[in-house]
Formats: C-alpha cells, sequence, structure tokens
C-alpha cells in the first residue's frame, strides 16, 4: 500500500483527493493546507485522517511514500526542497514553478536528494488524446502533416472571470502559455514529436487580468511537420461541458484526417473521401478531462513503483518549460525562435 500525502486543498486540488480516494493500492493518509478551516472541511469529505498546516512536519510525523503538492506554482520550489530526501517520491502540480530557471534548480535539487518528482501534467492523459495517439499508431493518419488546436472554454470575460474557481488567475503575469497552453505544448509533443521552433503573437483581451488570455502559437516539429494552437479563454466552442476538451482539434496526414469536439467526440475521414466516421471508444465521463486527474496519478504512481521513468518526470518535463519560455520570447522580440 503507498501512503500518500497532499498539500493544498484549493479548488483543482478537490479532483486529487477524488482519484487518491479510487486508486486501488493507494492510501491517503494526511493533508496540508494553511487555511485549517479548508484543510478540515476537506479531510472530512475525503476521509483524510491527519490535518496538518506545516508540511515538514507532516512529512516527518506520517512518513509518506509519495507527497503530492496542488498548492500555487509560487510554492513549488520551496515544498520540493524542503521534502527533498525525507520522502521517495513527488507529483506536483503544474504550471511546475515559475519559471525556467526555478524549474531547473528544483528538478537538480530532488535529483541530488534522491528524491524522484514527477509533473501533473495531466491533458496527455486525457482519454482522446490517448485514442488519437492509438489511432495514430495504427496508421489513421499515415505520415502527420500538422495538428491544430482552438482553445475556446468562454470562462474569460467580464471582472469576475476565473474568481469562482482559481482567482490567481487574475493576478498572473503570463497566463494563456504559462498556465493553460502548457497543456497543449505537452500534447503536441506527445502526438507529433520534438519541437524544434516556434512563432508567437500573444494579446490580453480582458482588462481585469494582468496576464495574456489570446494568442497564436506556431510549432515546428523536428519530423517537419507544423502545429497551431490558436487560443482564446473569452470565446465559446459547441459543448454540453465547454471545460470538457476546452476546444477542438484536427490532425491531418497522408492517409487522413483526426477530428475531435467539445464533447469528446473523435471522427476520421479518410484521405480523398467525403465522410467522417465516428471512431468510438471507451472513456469515464467524471469530474474533470475525462477522469484525467485519475489517469495521470495512476500512469505516476505505476512509474515510481516499477522504477521506469514517468511520462512526465520533471527532468523531461523541463523540455516543455523550455519551449514555453521560447514562446514568451518570439512574442516579445516578433521574431522565430528556435528550440
Amino acid at each position: 500500500m503507498t501512503r500518500v500525502a497532499m498539500i493544498g486543498a484549493g479548488y483543482f486540488g478537490q479532483f486529487h483527493y477524488d482519484a487518491w480516494t479510487r486508486m486501488e493500492g493507494a492510501e491517503l493518509v494526511g493533508l496540508c493546507e494553511l487555511d485549517r478551516a479548508k484543510g478540515q472541511a476537506t479531510a472530512e469529505k475525503f476521509s483524510v485522517p491527519q490535518v496538518f498546516d506545516n508540511a515538514a512536519e507532516m512529512v516527518a510525523e506520517l512518513k509518506p511514500d509519495l507527497v503530492e503538492i496542488v498548492a500555487p506554482p509560487t510554492a513549488h520550489t520551496g515544498l520540493i526542497r524542503r521534502l527533498a530526501g525525507q520522502v521517495p517520491w513527488i507529483i506536483c502540480q503544474k504550471p511546475f514553478c515559475t519559471d525556467l530557471a526555478e524549474a531547473r534548480a528544483t528538478v537538480r535539487e530532488a535529483e541530488r536528494r534522491n528524491t524522484r518528482v514527477a509533473v501533473h501534467e495531466n491533458f496527455r492523459f486525457q482519454p482522446w488524446y490517448r485514442e488519437i495517439a492509438r489511432l495514430m499508431a495504427e496508421g489513421a493518419v499515415g505520415e502527420p502533416y500538422q495538428v491544430g488546436f482552438r482553445l475556446r472554454p468562454g470562462d474569460g470575460q467580464g471582472a469576475d472571470a476565473y474568481l469562482s474557481r482559481q482567482p490567481y488567475f487574475q493576478k498572473m503575469e503570463r497566463f494563456l502559455v504559462h498556465e493553460t497552453a502548457i497543456h497543449w505544448i505537452d500534447t503536441f509533443r506527445y502526438l507529433m514529436g520534438e519541437v524544434v521552433a516556434v512563432t508567437a503573437r500573444l494579446r490580453r483581451l480582458n482588462p481585469a487580468i494582468a496576464g495574456e488570455d489570446a494568442g497564436f502559437i506556431l510549432f515546428e516539429f523536428e519530423n517537419g511537420a507544423v502545429g497551431l494552437f490558436d487560443g482564446n479563454r473569452l470565446a465559446d466552442h459547441a459543448a454540453e461541458n465547454r471545460r470538457l476538451t476546452m476546444g477542438e482539434l484536427d490532425l491531418a496526414g497522408s492517409a487522413g484526417t483526426l477530428r475531435l469536439d467539445g464533447d469528446g467526440s473523435l471522427a476520421r475521414r479518410a484521405f480523398g473521401e467525403n465522410a467522417w466516421q465516428d471512431c468510438a471508444y471507451d472513456w469515464r465521463d467524471n469530474l474533470f478531462g475525462g477522469d484525467c486527474v485519475y489517469l495521470t496519478n495512476r500512469a505516476i504512481l505505476d512509474a515510481f513503483r516499477s522504477g521506469e521513468p514517468a511520462e512526465t518526470e520533471a527532468g523531461a518535463y523541463i523540455r516543455n518549460i523550455e519551449i514555453e519560455e521560447a514562446v514568451y520570447r518570439s512574442h516579445e522580440s516578433g521574431r522565430r525562435i528556435e528550440v
């Protein structure tokens, strides 16, 4: 049985607590939250036996096998450095740390003290992207030419944007890319291969927030394919739940095109044909993103237990942050940036 302790009890953290309560072979043994009332309420909701307001004290007393950090990015470095060497395994929410230099220093410190860290980057584990990867491996698109994603969650309008769920979004000076598009930086790499260059144009539409909330990012992949992230958090798309996929994707290649819609449905059109064929697959519409929080933590835990690298092991995840930094440099300089 893997003993799991949690740090943080905010909005998105609730999905993580739920996931661990359903995880076979894992046991929630404690949580740490500076707001004791919030921590106690979360503990009661998910039957967590002990509540702390000091992470180091929690780890020293409970001796967990794994600590998951679901606190804001500004807390990541301090927490990992404090706990490295005291706990074997750490899962840390994204955005991972506040910038590239901080992320690199955090990874080095964890490695030096023999603590494995993986980033909870959950979009690549959403069931539609796993199915797209499977279909690509079967040759459904042939040689991939290009991929495009249109981000349209429709949650970014007005003075109250994001306040009901994650109010700190409003104060992030880097928002669309650092908080949101980082998901598709990782997912595009998962589907299409390594990124070698980016070109970006970003802008802020909602004056109530500090950072950018719309923009275009052009990706060039090592295999010659290209990708376009077309992001706008103010506009919406057609879906029963606009936060399920948060937008729509097309992936085209020599043998056909795959299409993802806002309800998680996949379809394929073969090259030279006009009709779209549904691609039925099994997935669970639970909580957030097709139960991707559970699927991500299950995959990371299995990798930790086996000794194999996790798909989002922190050392490898640094590449995503390098690409993120290149995106911001491209916007600021008006130039194409090689990564």
